[in-house]
């Protein structure tokens, strides 16, 4: 069983996104995406700091030596700041299970990104994976939709698109840097904690000079209901989730792991079927099939 510690994390960590994906596009719909996503981190760096002084003695990973920090701050800014403000945005303007679908695209641009700058080479079949998954997405977003009850407006479903692919990009360079630091069997509770702070500074910081960080904390206090689900969501999302995720590519080969870690879309799709009522065609079936076909095919050899 110890053998496949890297799997099972990989899959336990689309479980947590599923369910984080969820509660982030109900709470985003109600009081802001990107007020949701700075409340996340918040929550998220306080749960951190308690787990890592009960099971490492010390609040923050100071052990950790200055390319370590380097690495997992740069693969927070760039994951979990900006990749995560995009996926959120895309959660609210075409829900989360689209939302969702155009992040599966994640690991065909960690493919693209180990082309292109550690010189691995792509194969036939991974090429072939990579059509596949994006002719999925294409038909899952443009395919007629006959059972819709309301169609979105074609900026708005442009847009979340957009931001959509734009968090693959994101979370695809953040997981590539992330392993960089957490090498040498570095605890991934450590790490993600890490990995928070760097994006809990960029984000706040910007919300301090665009004088958002008062109106964010304003927001909390007076949807205590909203906030107590952003606190359940952060567990799923940024604190176990993200944890498992850097569990995951420290035990199993990347491509392993981010393919099973690209399940969200298919685990979503009940999820928005019985708790959004949302109505979709075999189109839609279809498509998230071909594109999660097409994501294995990718780290096949």
């Amino acid at each position: 069983m110890s053998l496949y510690i890297g799997e099972l994390a990989a899959i336990f960590t689309s479980v947590c996104w599923t369910i984080s994906a969820t509660v982030y596009s109900y709470t985003g719909d109600k009081i802001g995406a990107q007020v949701v996503n700075r409340l996340r981190l918040l929550v998220a760096i306080l749960m951190l700091v308690a787990i890592n002084w009960i099971f490492y003695g010390q609040p923050l990973p100071l052990q950790a030596g200055s390319d370590r920090w380097i690495w997992l701050s740069l693969s927070g800014i760039v994951g979990l700041a900006i990749g995560d403000a995009f996926l959120f945005q895309s959660y609210s303007l075409i829900g989360a299970r689209m939302g969702l679908l155009l992040l599966s695209l994640s690991p065909v641009f960690s493919t693209l990104i180990a082309w292109l700058f550690l010189g691995e080479t792509l194969t036939p079949i991974q090429l072939g994976g990579m059509v596949l998954a994006l002719g999925g997405i294409s038909w899952v977003i443009f395919a007629k939709r006959a059972t819709s009850t309301e169609d979105l407006h074609p900026r708005k479903v442009f847009l979340g698109v957009l931001f959509g692919v734009l968090a693959a990009v994101g979370q695809a360079g953040g997981l590539v840097l992330s392993r960089q630091g957490i090498q040498g069997g570095f605890p991934p509770f450590a790490g993600t904690l890490i990995r928070m702070i760097a994006a809990f500074i960029s984000l706040w910081l910007l919300a301090v000079i665009q004088k958002k960080a008062v109106p964010t904390l304003v927001a909390a206090y007076k949807n205590p209901r909203i906030s107590a689900l952003v606190f359940f969501g952060s567990i799923f999302g940024p604190v176990v989730g993200v944890s498992l995720s850097l569990l995951a590519v420290q035990y199993a080969k990347l491509g392993i792991a981010s393919t099973l870690m690209a399940l969200p879309p298919v685990l979503m799709m009940p999820v928005s079927y019985f708790f959004f009522h949302e109505k979709f065609g075999w189109q839609a079936i279809l498509g998230t099939i071909i594109t999660v076909a097409g994501v294995a095919a990718l780290f096949l050899t």
